[in-house]
């Protein structure tokens, strides 16, 4: 992850996906104390290759994500909101057990749509907002994070 720097309270933080170049986003946008992560997919970012696996996906967009959130510096444990993005509303189901991993125990606000996705290859997209911690906040950071 790199990042770009437009003011003290905005920072951008780009992965290095060449979507992110062609298209002219970021994969994350620091604001202040929110953490604002773009719809990401199941890419692998450093090949630009693609699982056909729906389950796969969810876990390349989570790994994709964690590191996101990484580099703004929190973790899925300040996730606040999540959406879910799926061209077929029966691949949502088979991914439950991957999402629960991450959120089961933070219960951000959740929303699943139904919609195409820019490339036919791509059968989940991801999108988080989350709150950087405060130093004495008191919140647990022991949630899980994305792993496998």
């Amino acid at each position: 992850m790199i990042h770009r720097s437009d003011g003290p309270r905005r920072r951008a933080i780009l992965s290095g996906s060449e979507f992110e170049e062609r298209i002219g986003y970021a994969r994350a946008v620091v604001d202040g104390d929110r953490v604002h992560v773009s719809g990401t997919t199941g890419f692998d970012y450093a090949t630009m290759t693609i699982s056909d696996d729906v389950v796969e996906q969810a876990e390349q967009c989570l790994r994709n994500i964690g590191a996101a959130l990484a580099e703004a510096g929190c973790t899925f444990a300040d996730v606040v909101r999540v959406r879910y993005l799926l061209p077929d509303r029966a691949d949502f189901e088979p991914c439950w057990p991957v999402l629960r991993r991450c959120f089961g125990e933070v219960r951000p606000a959740a929303t699943m749509m139904v919609c195409g996705l820019a490339d036919p290859r791509m059968r989940i997209e991801i999108e988080v907002d989350a709150r950087l911690p405060a130093a004495s906040d008191g919140l647990p950071r022991s949630v899980s994070s994305a792993s496998g």
